[in-house]
């Protein structure tokens, strides 16, 4: 899910204090006040775009009066050259939030481009590609709304609202049964997953009551193995060591998901360009 418009506009605001300031002081010195020019933001290199909320949004914070044109859909795979958006307004409004609106659009749609080129290396596998918690810290509701933009599915937003048992959780709890058993005691209603890096560890799962398990760090053939071991009787998502170049093996195994950190913590920025134009 997007962030709603007033957690969006917080999320701006908090980008253009860093970046503005006080003042553009360059383009207070070089522009003279009450200018007005165009902007137009093109897509350079092949991919999704996303995140045109975001960048509209630091216009507007800038220029209440900013006229908007939307030149391109989100969502969609398009080759470049593509005009993406037009904006009209203060020519030293839009130059301070150029910045701004370029690092929400190149990071956003680079992260839903990576995602659409996994969804497109598993497809007709029936494997779903899914995103992490490794996101940038407070961006994660705007990174998540690109994965799904890409044709990704989102994970547990954060750690309220799933619980997900990992190695260092049952080894507190004193194994992965205990561990299972005091979740399911403590959040009888929320979705439950647990990490297994053993097909030993998996039957003690089931024998828990899982019905959810999170494969970690498992080579093809391992996969392959637990895929048989489990027989349907819970939905297997792998995670851990996957390189794109490896994916499809992966994903060829019959497990229901992947998980890929990468989408959001690696995802090559998307190259934008912003050209400003001077009005009479």
């Amino acid at each position: 899910m997007p962030p709603d418009a007033q957690t969006l506009d917080q999320i701006v605001l908090n980008a253009l204090a860093e970046d503005v300031g006080d003042a553009d002081v360059t383009s207070e010195a070089t522009v003279p006040a009450g200018t007005r020019a165009s902007a137009t933001i093109t897509q350079k290199a092949p991919g999704v775009v996303y995140g045109l909320d975001a960048a509209e949004a630091t216009f507007l914070a800038l220029d209440p009066d900013v006229e908007l044109q939307r030149l391109g859909p989100e969502g969609e795979w398009r080759e470049p050259p593509a005009p993406v958006l037009r904006v009209t307004g203060d020519a030293r409004a839009l130059l301070a939030g150029e910045r701004t609106a370029l690092n929400f659009l190149q990071r956003l749609s680079g992260v839903a481009t990576l995602t659409a080129r996994c969804v497109s290396a598993v497809e007709g596998t029936g494997a779903q590609i899914l995103d992490t918690r490794k996101t940038t810290p407070g961006l994660r509701t705007l990174e998540k709304a690109a994965v799904a933009a890409g044709g990704g599915r989102n994970h547990r937003a954060g750690l309220y609202d799933m619980v997900l048992i990992k190695e260092n959780h049952a080894a507190m709890a004193g194994g992965i049964g205990p561990a299972l058993r005091a979740a399911m005691e403590r959040f009888p209603d929320l979705p439950l997953e647990v990490e297994c890096s053993t097909g030993q560890e998996v039957d003690e799962a089931l024998q828990a009551g899982a019905r959810r398990i999170l494969l970690d760090n498992m080579g093809p053939d391992e996969l392959r193995a637990i895929v048989e071991q489990v027989a349907g009787r819970a939905t297997l998502e792998a995670s851990g060591g996957i390189t794109f170049a490896t994916l499809r093996a992966h994903a060829e195994t019959g497990v229901d998901s992947i998980s890929i950190g990468a989408l959001t913590h690696s995802a090559p920025a998307l190259d934008l360009s912003l050209i400003l134009h001077p009005l009479p």
